[in-house]
């Protein structure tokens, strides 16, 4: 009987990693591979991470004798300190092991400073796992690695669709206010032509991560004379977020950098048209003007652009709803992701 040790954040933190490990935890594989996860990190001051730390850390030193394989995954220099010592112990008493990558912009792998860090912690696993071809290609150019790496997309979300209209005149951004995000780019694009269509808003669903983000989000919508039109109903879950997808008529994420954004992900799952930028693994799967409408990171010209063009056509958004709808039900199904995954955990115990 195989069983799986599935080292992760916090399923109390905000963020990717946490949606992606409870999507796969209520697969199949979840069940069959006896998985268990353990909590590393959560959001918090330092001695809360720290004691977090140590929690966890502690758990997966009594746990590790019984499991076969450890499922690690790592995102951000931060994280792969962290995630090295579960590694190390792991490696200590010859456990099969798995490194899931989940860097939040290129950068990560291509620093100097770094590189050497990663390229021992991933070629001490016996797989890897990326989130698109274009991490692949990346590995393999920032640390010189390619064998034992597969490509897993990130699921998208099981949503109940029967309640969702997208009628309500609205942009949705969903995730953290910062200045990666490109919240500030978005504001300024809609501020081009929110003149003509009063009727239209931008809601922000989410919270500022530093006070210089607060103050901007807090001042940027006057200065630009759109704060009647400028909602932000703060960080959303559960029937709140369900019901700001179900009627949002556009979807925007105007990122300058992103592993694979699970809030695109999302706005699929839900049939939204989005408005993106080309980053992450994106450029992989998206077709511009068919499923996803691009512009540059910082182009608010472009931006605006393509934001008055889906106002203004009602069938463009019926059509790149459906081609969101599919890609949520084929290419990004958790159920098959999920399977993805089960075959990872079957070739390893062999």
């Amino acid at each position: 009987m195989t069983k799986v040790l599935v080292v992760a954040t916090s399923r109390k933190t905000r963020g990717g990693i946490t949606s992606v490990v409870k999507a796969h935890e209520a697969g199949e594989q979840w069940k069959k591979y006896h998985c268990k996860w353990i909590q590393t990190h959560r959001d918090g001051n330092n001695i809360r991470k720290v004691l977090y730390f140590i929690k966890a850390y502690t758990e997966f030193f009594f746990l590790i004798p019984f499991y076969d394989i450890v499922h690690i995954h790592v995102a951000s220099y931060s994280s792969l300190k962290r995630k090295r010592y579960f590694l190390a112990l792991a490696k200590l008493w010859h456990k099969k092991t798995i490194a899931h990558f989940h860097p939040h912009k290129p950068e990560v792998i291509f620093e100097k400073s770094t590189q050497q860090d990663y390229i021992k912690f991933f070629k001490s696993v016996d797989k890897i796992i990326v989130l698109s071809p274009q991490w692949k290609r990346w590995l393999e150019e920032a640390l010189a690695i390619k064998d034992n790496v597969l490509v897993i997309y990130n699921p998208c979300p099981t949503v109940e669709l029967a309640a969702a209209n997208h009628t309500l005149k609205y942009i949705l951004f969903a995730g953290t206010l910062y200045k990666r995000k490109g919240f500030d780019t978005l504001l300024k694009g809609f501020a081009r032509i929110a003149h003509k269509y009063k009727d239209w808003s931008v809601v922000l669903a989410g919270n500022p991560k530093t006070e210089n983000d607060k103050l901007l989000m807090e001042t940027l919508p006057k200065q630009l004379g759109i704060e009647a039109q400028v909602k932000f109903p703060g960080w959303v879950t559960g029937k709140e977020k369900e019901s700001l997808f179900r009627n949002a008529s556009i979807f925007c994420l105007a990122s300058s950098a992103e592993g694979f954004p699970m809030a695109v992900l999302d706005a699929w799952a839900y049939g939204i048209p989005v408005v993106c930028t080309p980053v992450g693994g994106l450029p992989d799967i998206v077709e511009d003007g068919k499923n996803v409408l691009l512009f540059d990171y910082g182009d608010e010209q472009t931006l605006a652009t393509q934001l008055e063009k889906l106002i203004l056509n009602e069938n463009l958004r019926e059509d790149m709803s459906k081609e969101s709808l599919k890609l949520a039900h084929s290419t990004f199904n958790v159920e098959n992701i999920n399977k993805q995954i089960g075959q990872v955990y079957q070739s390893l115990s062999k």
